[in-house]
């Protein structure tokens, strides 16, 4: 039996036991602590506590210690090639685990993307140049990862601008795979801006199968407020991450019509975030019934 919460109403119906994938820019305590890694690290387990089953992913940066942290190779999962302008570069996909949350986290690795020590920026507090290829290789990689797992999303949470292209990806280039038709998007912005613009090239580097020239122009001028933007027009609903976040971006939010959660503290958040994963996941059948 699932008890599902849509605004005052309470609706009892039998389902099978909803499938969130987490995707993450930060995971604690694989990073340094972070508003962000903090939720990326109890959220998922909350949620597997409410009786959700879940799976968990983010970049494997080239700062994360392998040994300490235990990650390996999943060999069953790596061995895939995929072509980002014109280039191929080897999946690699690793996991470790949380044993006190009774958790996995599956990471997204590549020698090109994900060696160096460091996770979006220089030593000098500099952009990686590429962080647009980094971005698009981590998303596909996900997204591949699930196909070989098996596991059909109900719902996807997406955290942070370095996962802002998953909704585009799942909207416009899986969208008639089973195993994603009927999948609902969540995405959090946080205040996690950055200067200029990423690679002019961005919107020519994600050309895959499916794709056409007029859609990939969204990316034309791939600012962290034009993913923002991108990344809410194809979710189903939004989350305010962060107490506060840029005001052109929350008043698009607002503006969207789409379910909005807004800032939860500390104490509060996994009940109020899975409660709006419920609300999402009531279909329009639902209702009517």
């Amino acid at each position: 039996m699932q008890i599902i919460f849509y605004g005052s109403t309470c609706i009892v119906f039998f389902m099978e036991k909803p499938k969130v994938l987490f995707v993450q820019q930060e995971i604690s305590p694989y990073l340094k602590e972070s508003h962000m890694g903090h939720i990326g690290r109890h959220l998922p387990q909350g949620t597997q506590e409410r009786k959700k089953e879940i799976r968990t992913f983010m970049p494997r940066y080239g700062c994360i210690n392998e040994r300490r942290n235990q990650l390996h190779e999943v060999i069953r999962l790596s061995g895939m090639n995929l072509v980002i302008d014109n280039t191929d570069h080897p999946l690699i996909i690793k996991v470790a685990s949380i044993q006190s949350a009774r958790m996995q986290i599956y990471f997204i690795d590549n020698e090109d993307f994900f060696q160096r020590k460091f996770v979006l920026t220089n030593k000098s507090g500099e952009y990686f140049a590429d962080n647009d290829e980094r971005a698009i290789f981590f998303t596909r990689g996900v997204i591949e990862t699930v196909k070989k797992l098996g596991w059909a999303p109900s719902l996807v949470h997406c955290n942070g601008w370095f996962t802002s292209l998953m909704p585009f990806y799942l909207r416009e280039v899986v969208k008639d795979n089973p195993m994603f038709s009927d999948t609902r998007i969540v995405y959090s912005i946080y205040n996690d801006g950055f200067p200029g613009q990423l690679s002019a090239g961005m919107h020519k580097k994600m050309k895959t199968k499916g794709l056409g020239k007029d859609v990939l122009e969204k990316y034309a001028e791939p600012s962290h407020e034009t993913l923002s933007k991108i990344a809410m027009d194809y979710s189903d609903g939004i989350i305010f991450g962060d107490k506060e976040i840029d005001p052109v971006l929350e008043k698009y939010a607002r503006d969207s019509g789409k379910p909005l959660l807004e800032y939860q503290d500390k104490d509060h958040y996994i009940d109020a975030y899975n409660q709006f994963y419920d609300e999402i996941l009531v279909s329009e059948s639902v209702l009517e019934q």
